[in-house]
């Protein structure tokens, strides 16, 4: 192409210097145009003669849209860290005490037994018999130094006909022939002390007399045989 532009030109330059010196202007003129020409074919021809030697033009390649790559373990400020406090706290042991200073645990004192009552003596005795009817005392006696506020005495009589009356020192109970008798007012038995309890049995004389006596469930000591 470079070729037949030089080729018109020198063309155009013969007809031109052939004709008149008026036309030298219009030579001048094509002569311009033709370097114009020649100018621009120029690169045009190198660009295709050789167009490897030309760079290609990187482009830059398009956002990508997807999900982001998750981070792979270990990567560099991947793992999060943990805000520095800006008062750090420091641990105390927790303070204990040393087994001298400790205080002994306190021992309730041991309370003392109290001892065994001892057990209460009963003693029958018939003083005084009348035709249908005989008095009878039964003295309680406790050997022990602590007193006995409650003692039960039970009395028991052939048969039921007979019956206890003018009881004095307790108050009796009955049930057939069997009679019970307990402190009357809160009466009890001071240590090594006594006290005693009287009655009458009343009913017929012959075969009267008690055949059981007990104080405490200890039998009494005076009875008839």
């Amino acid at each position: 192409m470079l070729d037949r532009i030089v080729a018109l030109a020198r063309s155009v330059g013969r007809t031109v210097t052939g004709r008149s010196t008026g036309s030298r202007a219009a030579w001048i003129a094509v002569l311009a145009v033709l370097t114009v020409l020649a100018a621009t074919a120029v690169p045009v021809i190198l660009m295709l003669r050789a167009p490897e030697q030309l760079a290609p033009v990187a482009l830059d390649p398009p956002p990508r849209t997807g999900p982001a790559a998750p981070t792979e373990p270990g990567t560099p400020g991947a793992e999060a860290r943990p805000a520095a406090s800006a008062h750090p706290t420091t641990s105390h042991p927790a303070a204990t005490s040393s087994p001298s200073s400790a205080a002994p645990p306190s021992r309730a004192p041991a309370s003392a037994s109290a001892p065994a009552p001892t057990p209460l003596r009963a003693e029958l005795s018939i003083d005084e018999s009348a035709l249908l009817s005989y008095r009878a005392a039964v003295t309680i006696s406790n050997p022990g130094t602590a007193p006995a506020p409650d003692w039960t005495l039970v009395v028991t009589l052939p048969r039921e006909s007979l019956k206890l009356t003018a009881v004095t020192g307790a108050s009796a109970t009955r049930a057939g022939a069997t009679w019970t008798l307990v402190p009357a007012d809160g009466g009890q038995v001071p240590g090594k002390g006594s006290v005693q309890v009287t009655f009458r049995v009343a009913g017929a004389l012959v075969s009267a007399a008690p055949t059981a006596c007990t104080i405490n469930g200890v039998t009494c000591t005076g009875l008839p045989d």
